[in-house]
């Protein structure tokens, strides 16, 4: 059996994006999509740390080294990344960020603005667990989960 970690308290989990050169672009999508709002937003030309820029083409100095916004109360960070050629295109596979909202207008509106330019996997609908559930892939390649919270009637 493995190791049970004794830990001082419990850990958190955030999810955390690298979009490739495109971060923001998505930054602004999700603020208008999804009413994010930005916490933190740092450039790698904004680094303290000479170091850290120094592996960065010049062209990406003015890209995002990281930053942090909520949305709802859920905090997500994320990066252009450093522009190295593993990181040249965002590959966001075997995950889904689900977002549960209380209406049904309120999944359509959000699920309308992330389809756009994006791909419906999963139409919105009512199914046997939601009164409205679909998934969707937004344009820059995240894939998601709009659902409704409640009974189905």
């Amino acid at each position: 059996m493995g190791h049970t970690a004794n830990l001082s308290a419990p850990p958190t989990v955030t999810t955390y994006l690298f979009f490739a050169g495109r971060c923001e672009e998505a930054i602004d999508f999700y603020q208008q999509a999804l009413g994010a709002t930005v916490v933190s937003k740092l450039r790698w030309s904004d680094s303290p740390d000479p170091h850290a820029c120094a592996s960065v083409a010049d062209d990406w100095k003015d890209k995002i080294m990281h930053v942090s916004f909520n949305v709802g109360e859920t905090l997500v960070m994320g990066s252009d990344g450093s522009g190295s050629p593993a990181e040249k295109s965002a590959g966001f596979e075997g995950f889904r960020l689900t977002l549960t909202l209380a209406s049904k207008s309120d999944c359509s509106a959000v699920f309308d603005a992330l389809s756009a330019e994006g791909t419906v996997d999963v139409p919105l609908a009512e199914s046997f667990f939601s009164p409205m559930f679909g998934m969707v892939t937004d344009k820059f390649g995240v894939a998601w989960m709009v659902m409704m919270q409640g009974e189905v009637s």
